[in-house]
């Protein structure tokens, strides 16, 4: 089965505390969390079953409805569907049990699964535990084809960025390359200007990210390394003409290649933006009507 769960990201003031809000019983008897996130809000989950995937899924409308009802109980000021800054949606691929059970109630642990013909599928499992769920694989795989012992070593290893100091306010995101970026912006003094006055990023993050972390669209800087769109859609927008720009200096693009971009980026952020439900946008029982996600 597939269900799809959703964020949505509001301003820190809402719960002005480091710590994190765990509501154990909403109305459709999932948990809610409401957690301190890159000096934001980080609120969900839902839990709604789908007809089919998408690529690009969508938050809908019923979804964002019920996180916001449900924090009216809990927050001595009511979020409103104008204070959201971003909200996205992701599928859960869910393992079905023996028995039939509605999407919330599936575990969300991954099931390892072998034939006589030696072939070996995983299933289910999130993001989390996407170490341990390659280990147990590559342990199972071992044991199917008779192959020498090997002790995994990831558990204990470090991964690229990893230090223990955090004394880098504006790039500890970047762990143990926080250094290195701030001596680039030394070097590059045309690039230290802020993309956005709401957020500490600048110029010189996105030759960074193309420079050193393979970024090559407009969606890969502002969503997958500066994390931007998830945090604050509006923002992003605002900062997309003056990342492309950036990239295509730096990438030799033309000035074609920056529209394109822009156009594409603009399309993708619509699906970040906690607007009012507009007209073509589907309900739950419309996708399952429709067979489509």
């Amino acid at each position: 089965k597939v269900s799809q769960g959703i964020h949505l990201v509001l301003d820190k003031s809402f719960l002005p505390t480091s710590y994190a809000l765990m509501i154990p019983a909403t109305s459709d008897g999932r948990v809610l969390f409401v957690i301190p996130w890159h000096d934001h809000l980080l609120v969900g989950t839902t839990d709604t079953p789908v007809a089919s995937h998408s690529m690009e899924p969508v938050a809908l409308e019923e979804e964002i409805t019920f996180i916001l009802d449900t924090l009216k109980d809990y927050l001595e000021h009511k979020p409103s569907r104008e204070d959201v800054l971003s909200v996205f949606a992701g599928l859960r691929p869910l393992v079905q049990p023996s028995e039939d059970k509605g999407t919330k109630d599936i575990s969300r642990s991954h099931k390892l699964q072998h034939t006589a013909a030696g072939l070996i599928t995983i299933t289910g499992g999130k993001w989390t535990t996407y170490r341990k769920m390659a280990q147990e694989t590559v342990d199972l795989a071992i044991k199917v084809g008779a192959l020498e012992y090997q002790p995994c070593v990831t558990e204990n290893l470090k991964i690229h960025g990893y230090t223990t100091d955090l004394d880098l306010p504006d790039f500890k995101q970047y762990g143990s390359d926080g250094e290195k970026i701030r001596k680039f912006m030394q070097e590059r003094p045309n690039l230290e200007a802020r993309l956005h006055k709401d957020f500490p990023v600048y110029e010189v993050q996105v030759v960074w990210a193309v420079q050193q972390e393979m970024a090559l669209t407009l969606e890969d800087v502002l969503a997958r390394r500066l994390g931007v769109l998830f945090q604050d859609a509006r923002a992003a927008l605002e900062m997309a003409p003056r990342v492309v720009a950036i990239m295509a200096q730096e990438m030799g693009r033309s000035s074609q290649w920056e529209q394109d971009q822009l156009e594409r980026f603009t399309r993708l952020a619509q699906h970040y933006l906690p607007e009012p439900f507009a007209p073509g946008q589907r309900t739950t029982q419309e996708l399952a009507v429709t067979g489509m996600g």
